[in-house]
């Protein structure tokens, strides 16, 4: 897996609260909402909203209509951004191998084929917009 299950519940959770936002208006969901139609733990995607909310990509609203949101236009908000803020952007200068001191003096056998991996991975993240994501979803019948 390429990212950790806090980071894939993360985008999970934040493009169906942009697919929500867009198709029925609703500013704010209900965590239970979002845990029961995506089949997580309550407790473990609170957690993972409160680190979205840090990062300003979610804001929260308590009380009975209350909920997370998103903190900017989905426009606005691209995978890169929750990466960053669940797992950190080490994947994209680490070694794939683990291998302390990897680089271009002193490479592990995967480091050119990796470099280049990765760099595409960051530029298909930095582009890659919840909004995008949301209407890949809506056009193409896809799962979230």
């Amino acid at each position: 897996m390429l990212f950790s299950k806090g980071c894939t519940y993360a985008i999970r959770a934040s493009l169906l609260v942009t697919t929500k936002e867009i198709k029925d208006g609703r500013k704010f969901i209900p965590i239970r909402e979002l845990s029961d139609e995506l089949d997580l733990s309550f407790h473990f995607l609170t957690k993972i909203m409160q680190v979205l909310t840090e990062a300003k990509i979610m804001e929260s609203f308590r009380g009975p209509n209350g909920g997370v949101g998103l903190a900017r236009p989905a426009r606005e908000i691209t995978l890169i951004d929750v990466i960053a803020a669940v797992d950190g952007l080490d994947l994209f200068s680490e070694c794939a191998l683990g291998l302390p001191g990897c680089g271009e003096k002193t490479p592990c056998p995967l480091h050119a084929a990796w470099a280049k991996r990765r760099e595409d991975l960051h530029r298909m993240f930095e582009k890659t917009t919840l909004a995008g994501l949301a209407k890949e979803l809506e056009l193409n019948a896809l799962r979230h």
